[in-house]
């Protein structure tokens, strides 16, 4: 893919979501996005574990990454030193950023500020749920969804979360979950967008270049 992104054979992220195609390479995200992402560390703790050696401690680092315009990613990753679990975690939130939906309430007045319905995540013990707001509420929720919030571009939101809310790790991803859960279902105005219309191409690469065959309705 990373090659099609090259030859801009592929335009932008909403081409690869569209699809749902994975992104692989982390270069691919700074090429749409580039200076417009910013990085977040939410939490570095340390990890022990006994071997025979003695104890052998090494650190994680949870990071969220956004471009507080509807892309939204977070990764964790452990490592010996901080810095490396640092620069890992930046690498692997960049390949899961996930795109975010926003809508108006009531009036569209203004850029959207909220998310379309209430949507719920989970991890562990931790349900997080969000559910929409009026323009001016702001983000009511704890420190650590509200970061993710207005990371991935959501200006106005209630919260409403359970469980052992402590557990930082998985208070983050129960949020990441809700937000990714933005596009779990079609509007009536996303109706108008039929993606087996479209027709795509075939793209292969052989001996360094890039080959199209001709375009190809999906499921025709």
């Amino acid at each position: 893919m990373g090659c099609l992104v090259k030859d801009m054979k592929i335009k932008s992220l909403e081409e690869i979501y569209l699809f749902s195609l994975p992104i692989k390479e982390s270069e691919i995200i700074d090429f749409f996005l580039g200076a417009s992402l910013k990085d977040e560390v939410l939490k570095i703790m340390p990890m022990q574990k006994h071997t025979r050696a003695g104890q052998r401690t090494r650190f994680k680092a949870f990071v969220t990454i956004g471009d507080y315009n509807g892309h939204i990613g977070l990764s964790v990753k452990c490592s010996k030193e901080v810095a490396a679990a640092i620069r890992g975690a930046i690498i692997f939130a960049k390949l899961s950023i996930v795109p975010v939906r926003r809508v108006h309430w009531g009036n569209k007045i203004g850029n959207p500020h909220t998310v379309p319905c209430k949507a719920t995540g989970r991890c562990g013990s931790v349900p997080v749920r969000l559910i929409p707001a009026p323009r001016g509420t702001d983000i009511v929720s704890a420190p650590v969804p509200k970061k993710l919030l207005m990371m991935a571009g959501i200006d106005d939101c209630y919260t409403s979360a359970r469980g052992c809310t402590a557990t930082l790790g998985n208070f983050a991803k129960a949020t990441f979950d809700a937000i990714s859960k933005t596009y779990s279902y079609l509007a009536p105005v996303m109706h108008e967008i039929i993606p087996h219309q479209l027709g795509f191409k075939r793209v292969f690469i052989l001996g360094g270049k890039t080959h199209e065959t001709p375009t190809i309705r999906k499921g025709a």
